[in-house]
């Protein structure tokens, strides 16, 4: 049984075909091809948009990761429906133009999402590498990004690939807007549990240690995180946010075999 979530322009130009092959049949430039997943760029009518197809993982790489003590994903199902819950909250993200899967053995499911390309965007991480994100523009950057994540895990949605990289500024829009991408292992609950909220946190500063920050700086995204008071915030929460810490050194360390050289709690600063 297959479903689907067809928009413009693809409604209108895949009428009465068969929506799958005319998915598997596209071609454009590459960015990713690995496994059973595929990620390239096409052109219709002038727009660019994203393609990902998913086939199939078999019950080898099903039972692999659940070993691991990994949820394994199975298909663009689980991205689709991260994408259209941030648009209810109105967090800046992609935008779906066509969605489809088919086959209810998840060993077997086929795929695929198509969204609208994001133009005259920067990644978080880029803007870092060129030394952009300093000053007051850093602030707003900092804010725009605390209130991101903040509203994702309060919705129950956690990204479990969460660095500055997937984060997109636009820099062409006169307020301060960041785009979160990359959601095909998003997960989805009523609550996100503490070990994959302090996960997705960790993330974000792990990524950030070079920008460099400074502790005012953490003190601005924990605000705009968790959208209250921040004295309160720090009274109730602060295992969770020694354990963010803790992580984002632990992840450092394990990428580079040294500890940050702009990290704004070490000794002395």
């Amino acid at each position: 049984m297959a479903r689907f979530d067809i928009r413009s322009p693809f409604d209108r130009l895949w009428e009465n075909k068969d929506i799958f092959a005319e998915v598997f049949a596209l071609g454009g430039e590459e960015f990713r091809n690995v496994k059973n997943r595929r990620t390239f760029r096409i052109e219709v009518e002038g727009r660019g948009f994203f393609v990902k197809i998913h086939r199939g993982v078999g019950w080898k790489e099903i039972f692999k990761n659940l070993f691991q003590f990994k949820l394994p994903v199975t298909g663009a199902g689980n991205e689709y429906r991260a994408l259209e819950k941030l648009h209810t909250l109105n967090v800046a993200t992609m935008e779906t133009a066509a969605f489809g899967e088919r086959n209810g053995n998840p060993a077997a499911k086929e795929s695929f999402l198509i969204t609208h390309e994001l133009t005259g965007v920067i990644s978080l991480e880029d803007l870092a590498k060129a030394g952009k994100i300093t000053g007051e523009f850093k602030h707003r950057l900092i804010h725009s990004l605390g209130t991101s994540a903040g509203m994702m895990h309060r919705a129950g949605i956690n990204h479990r690939d969460c660095y500055i990289c997937h984060y997109l500024w636009h820099r062409e829009l006169p307020e301060t807007r960041l785009s979160v991408i990359d959601l095909h292992r998003a997960q989805i609950r009523k609550k996100v549990p503490f070990r994959y909220q302090v996960k997705d946190v960790a993330g974000l500063l792990f990524s950030s240690f070079d920008v460099p920050l400074s502790r005012r700086d953490i003190w601005r995204f924990i605000h705009a995180y968790c959208g209250g008071d921040l004295r309160k915030e720090m009274s109730c929460n602060r295992k969770f946010y020694l354990a963010v810490y803790r992580a984002a050194r632990k992840l450092y360390f394990k990428e580079f075999k040294k500890f940050p050289e702009h990290d704004p709690f070490a000794s002395g600063k």
